[in-house]
């Protein structure tokens, strides 16, 4: 029995992927073999694809490197010690960048701690669209820490996109006073997640919640003494004018999965379908999501 997997043995962008055959592996103690049914692209796996992390040296398989984070599908087969039964829906997302596997595949080997079981009234492609971009933004909102009561006004860069949204949400619980920015078109959106809204950076922030990447800019948006959250791990800012940098390196934890998961079911966590395609058209959706514009996640489909 094989499987496929979406892969880039020279990588340089979307036209660099091709899907290749692998036996289908059985799962070891405390692992799980996840049957897809949906797995999200993310900007991340634009970088994967282009080559970026092979340049910076945190890549190095010899034939091929595995693409795609994010995951949502079946419980097919439990190894020995996993009490997950046969057929339990579940989520989750794969961390580190140098592997020959990822989610844009059939099949998946996962710790069972890993992985949440997707609730009822979430359908999988939706959980897809969760694990990878509200953990990171729980770890955001862990770093940034409990709001001080004479210093809560949080920008959150990129609050229309996935990781901001969520992020502009699960701040207001650690008492932080929320404004996100985005595009002008998005408004309605980021203030339909409760926050303030805002067009350009100012200045002066107690705290900037940097989901969209802007790095630098983000940082001088931020006031002397403030807090400052980076999200991009291989590009972390020196700290200037007394300002805590942190940045986060999203890593899985099944447990928090579980409770943002149960969010998401409520209504209080936003999860956004793009678009869904077949994993044959791998290639096509990195490139729509390249272009950029997307709102929410383009979902493969094996």
């Amino acid at each position: 029995m094989t499987s496929r997997r979406a892969v880039v043995r020279v990588p340089s962008g979307p036209k660099s992927i091709e899907t290749v055959d692998v036996p289908v592996a059985e799962p070891g103690p405390q692992e799980i073999r996840v049957k897809i049914a949906a797995a999200a692209v993310n900007p991340v796996d634009l970088g994967v694809a282009a080559g970026v992390f092979h340049q910076l040296g945190m890549v190095h398989q010899p034939y091929w490197t595995g693409l795609g984070w994010d995951f949502a599908g079946t419980v097919e087969v439990a190894g020995p010690g996993v009490e997950l039964p046969v057929g339990t829906r579940v989520a989750g997302f794969l961390d580190g960048f140098d592997r020959d596997h990822g989610s844009h595949a059939e099949h998946l080997l996962v710790l069972a701690a890993n992985v949440a079981v997707v609730p009822d009234g979430i359908d999988l492609a939706t959980a897809a669209t969760v694990p990878l971009n509200a953990t990171a933004a729980a770890q955001v909102v862990d770093l940034l820490g409990q709001a001080p009561s004479q210093a809560r006004r949080l920008l959150v860069t990129g609050a229309a996109g996935a990781v901001g949204a969520h992020v502009a949400v699960l701040a207001q619980d650690s008492g932080w006073q929320v404004t996100g920015l985005a595009r002008a078109a998005d408004e309605p959106f980021v203030r339909s997640l409760g926050v303030d809204f805002a067009t350009d950076l100012g200045q002066g922030w107690d705290a900037v919640a940097d989901a969209g990447a802007l790095q630098e800019p983000a940082l001088r948006a931020a006031r002397d003494g403030g807090r400052f959250v980076g999200v991009q791990p291989a590009a972390r800012l020196p700290e200037e004018r007394g300002i805590t940098v942190e940045v986060i390196f999203a890593r899985p934890d099944g447990p928090l999965l579980s409770g943002l998961l149960a969010r998401v079911a409520a209504g209080e966590l936003p999860a956004r379908v793009h678009a869904v395609a077949p994993l044959d058209e791998v290639a096509d959706a990195y490139q729509a999501m390249a272009k950029g514009g997307v709102r929410g996640r383009i979902v493969l489909i094996p």
